[in-house]
């Protein structure tokens, strides 16, 4: 590699794309071609960096399979950045082990660390972890040790695991101040954000408050009956009875653990479960089906007991019944979980990301753009959907994973 190459090189490595942009702009060979689709990445125009490292990639001749394999990495970052989810994991895959072949394990670590950043995004979790074990990141250059670190914090953020994800932003901190790349500090940052922002609310005897994701994490060993409303789960210290596939019963559950220790209303629990603005006999009917089936689900934890007015929710063993709800709660709150990162997501990506279908998300996208909730630019393939940062609006709790004890 000439003299010219070797300082864009060096440029791009710490976060100057112009830098690398005046050594290499006209020039057309391979290498050149590469360093330019890295540079235009970092400024910010992706559609542009693509279409040159796919230039680049065919550029190489068939005996350079690690600078292929690089573009395919590079490339790989593109589409994470873009949230094109739909691009070939495969490749990635296939990229990162041409690369540890060869001996080249500074870019075949930061291909796993691109792994794990998708595994994450589709919630993953177990996934993720496999992919990022490594014998020890410490040899590896400061800018990787952070994204390793970052994903080491985001897997124990999901997991509730707050001690441990807080250790991992300190050498995440600690890293990006020796890379002295300020795009890496504010990432840092940002995910530190999250530790100190209120992750959901804590609703009990009809008053609310909100609760950091420490509190989260020690609510279980509380004592109290939880009904989960960020998880659709009802739990105590013993045990965990999902009702994800229930919303009926775990709208009557939700609606008499708020209330408790009073009872409920029969009207007002055909209003919240049903969605009926008016209750007739059939609703009341109904009701008796679903609170008996409710009794059957939560009979080791809770007793649903009919009274004059309604019905009532009385713990087994606990002391006491809380509930856990999302910061702030939406129609669409998963849709505008993912895109409360600020960056720009397809429907097809959101659809991926939430497992559910394309058509549901675009649904929910009119519906959302319509209340100026979201925003969209571009057109056809190329539209994208995104909305500001919403200040208290984390989406850890919100974000598809298992439960710790799942």
């Amino acid at each position: 590699m000439d003299s010219l190459m070797t300082a864009a090189a060096r440029a791009l490595a710490t976060g100057d794309p112009l830098g690398a942009l005046k050594r290499v702009a006209l020039r057309e060979d391979a290498p050149a071609l590469a360093l330019r689709g890295i540079a235009m990445a970092q400024l910010g125009d992706l559609v542009r960096a693509r279409a040159l490292l796919r230039s680049a990639a065919r550029a190489f001749g068939p005996k350079e399979a690690v600078a292929r394999a690089r573009c395919v990495v590079a490339e790989a970052e593109i589409a994470l950045a873009s949230r094109d989810l739909g691009w070939p994991a495969k490749a990635l895959d296939a990229a990162r082990a041409t690369l540890e072949k060869h001996g080249d394990y500074v870019n075949a670590a930061h291909a796993r660390n691109l792994e794990v950043r998708r595994l994450l995004l589709i919630g993953r979790l177990d996934e993720a972890e496999r992919t990022l074990v490594e014998p020890d990141p410490t040899p590896l250059p400061p800018a990787l040790r952070v994204a390793h670190q970052l994903a080491v914090a985001g897997i124990a953020m999901r997991r509730l695991q707050t001690k441990a994800a807080r250790a991992a932003l300190a050498r995440a901190e600690h890293a990006a101040r020796e890379a002295d790349i300020p795009t890496l500090t504010a990432e840092v940052e940002s995910a530190s954000f999250v530790m100190n922002t209120p992750a959901a609310r804590l609703i009990t005897r009809g008053e609310e408050r909100p609760l950091l994701l420490d509190e989260v994490e020690a609510l279980p060993a509380s004592g109290a009956l939880i009904v989960d409303a960020c998880r659709n789960v009802v739990r105590d210290e013993r045990q965990v009875v999902s009702l994800a596939m229930r919303p009926v019963l775990f709208a009557l559950a939700r609606a008499l653990a708020e209330a408790w220790p009073r009872d409920v209303s029969r009207s007002t629990l055909v209003a919240r479960a049903f969605k009926a603005k008016h209750a007739d006999e059939s609703h009341r009917a109904r009701l008796r089906v679903e609170a008996g089936r409710l009794r059957v689900e939560l009979r080791a934890l809770a007793d649903v007991s009919a009274t004059k007015q309604g019905f009532a929710l009385a713990p087994r063993r606990a002391p006491e019944i809380v509930v856990l709800a999302p910061p702030v709660e939406d129609q669409h709150a998963a849709v505008l979980a993912l895109l409360a990162d600020g960056e720009a997501w397809s429907s097809s990506a959101l659809a991926i990301a939430l497992g559910t279908s394309p058509r549901t998300v675009q649904r929910a996208l009119v519906q959302l753009a319509a209340a100026c909730k979201v925003q969209s630019f571009g057109r056809g393939r190329a539209l994208r959907w995104m909305t500001p940062p919403v200040p208290g609006f984390p989406t850890i709790l919100l974000l598809p994973g298992p439960l710790p004890s799942d």
